[in-house]
């Protein structure tokens, strides 16, 4: 395959196609270094045709606790007893939660301290 910039949908598919071809080429081979700039074309092109934005910060610690078997009051030596006001909004995550909930929970950093909207009080 004649490497080039991938430019349509049809590109991307036989890039993935040669890819999958080329998986288990032999080490310091040329397939694999084929593969290796072919794997770069390809994340390019997902990057700008696939893209995934980053999670919404609320969205996320409830799927990452879900997903873990908690609830949500195991959440409380992170982010104190304010649980429900974090989780409807109505309190944003401050600095010092994120970082317990980075810390404590191993979670990133850079999803929770995205803004996010917050209810404005009555």
């Amino acid at each position: 395959m004649l490497l080039k910039p991938l430019r349509t949908e049809s590109d991307y598919r036989a890039a993935l196609q040669e890819a999958e071809r080329l998986w288990d080429a032999p080490e310091d081979s040329l397939e694999a270094d084929t593969l290796d700039l072919l794997t770069l074309l390809i994340q390019d092109y997902e990057t700008n045709h696939y893209a995934i934005s980053d999670p919404d910060p609320i969205d996320f610690l409830i799927h990452a606790i879900e997903a873990r078997g908690m609830e949500a009051k195991d959440l409380e030596p992170y982010i104190g007893g304010r649980i429900d006001e974090i989780f409807n909004r109505v309190r944003p995550l401050s600095l010092e939660m994120i970082r317990n909930l980075h810390d404590g929970l191993h979670l990133p950093a850079d999803v929770l301290i995205r803004r996010y909207p917050v209810k404005e009080a009555a």
